[in-house]
């Protein structure tokens, strides 16, 4: 076959996307690889260009169900996606313009002889959310510091590592920051009905994601609906989130994640505790997302890069498994016992 043809690894990785989605795409109708003599799958210049509309289209936060509309010849459901893309860009042109600003003012203070004052400098160029904090016990009393905090934060860690001990430390620490705990659907959700009923706005957004990941595969439960009213909410100004997974299924997972990601740059700031490669998936991990792992050895938690040969990545993909996998090991408890 000839050299235009790609693999699907090689495909996902001209696109930008994992190979997992190439593979739902065509489990969705949406795009048909070739087939090679031996029967692999390949994708030509023309699976190629289609499978880049879709990525397009789900980029831009449309559901599998409207990017095959679209696809169809629909294009109505393009709409309100592009007007939450240009609404996302002009954000971002605010915080640039709002930054150049400062720049311009530190600028002619120096044509005037004001050097800047102290902190100043600092204060331009550092990130706009960052925490420091001495790291609780498992660990012993560190100095634990996180810069450049984006959109998603994935929290990783085997048993008894401290992630659910530095996720709540966060939570405390963080300004105007709430920590949403594992039994949050024991009461199967009649909370987050009521806080539902009582906030209309709340729930036409989270009737619209809910419609959005049925879509996408996802099942509808309390556990989706207690989650979906936290994240869906307004405040607090940043989530942390104790096992997003709990309660969900794979298709729900994926979906939700999918979801999530596409909220854009500018989006609340997300804390996700997972052990689940439905939720994490390393290949499709986003510039705008980060891996914090919790090392079985407690040494202090460290920033892990999403590619084969990262220090830590071998650890994060040990810690990961499948939602069934996952079932097997729910509620077990990982006790330290003392020193005899």
């Amino acid at each position: 076959m000839s050299s235009q043809y790609l693999n699907p690894s090689e495909a996902a990785r001209r696109l930008g996307v994992s190979a997992k989605a190439l593979r739902l795409y065509e489990q969705r109708g949406l795009v048909a690889p070739v087939r090679t003599a031996a029967g692999w799958r390949a994708y030509g210049p023309d699976e190629m260009a289609r499978a880049g509309e879709i990525a397009a289209l789900r980029a831009l936060g449309l559901s599998l169900a409207q990017t095959a509309r679209v696809l169809g010849g629909d294009p109505q459901g393009l709409a309100p996606a592009l007007a939450a893309h240009q609404a996302s860009l002009e954000g971002r042109v605010r915080q640039l313009a709002d930054t150049v600003q400062r720049v311009a003012g530190l600028r002619a203070d120096l044509a005037r002889g004001k050097a800047p004052a102290e902190g100043e400098l600092a204060r331009l160029l550092e990130p706009e959310l960052s925490v420091a904090f001495d790291l609780p016990w498992p660990w012993g009393g560190e100095r634990f510091e996180l810069r450049d905090i984006g959109p998603i934060t994935y929290i990783i860690g085997s048993l008894g590592s401290g992630k659910t001990r530095l996720a709540m430390r966060l939570a405390e620490t963080l300004p105007d920051a709430g920590f949403l705990p594992l039994d949050r659907a024991a009461d199967g959700g009649v909370a987050a009905r009521a806080r539902l009923e009582a906030d209309p706005a709340l729930r036409g957004r989270v009737d619209q994601a809910l419609a959005w990941l049925a879509e996408d595969g996802a099942v509808e439960s309390d556990a989706l609906l207690v989650l979906l009213a936290a994240l869906e909410a307004e405040a607090p100004a940043v989530l942390v989130v104790d096992m997003v997974e709990q309660g969900l299924d794979e298709p729900t997972q994926e979906a939700l994640v999918a979801h999530l990601r596409r909220r854009g740059a500018g989006a609340r700031p997300l804390f996700l505790m997972t052990r689940s490669c439905a939720v994490l998936d390393l290949a499709a991990v986003g510039p705008d997302e980060a891996i914090l792992l919790c090392p079985a050895n407690h040494a202090p938690p460290t920033r892990v890069a999403p590619y084969p040969g990262a220090p830590g990545y071998e650890a994060v993909a040990t810690c990961l498994a499948s939602p069934e996998v996952r079932a097997r090991t729910e509620g077990l408890i990982a006790v330290r016992y003392p020193a005899a």
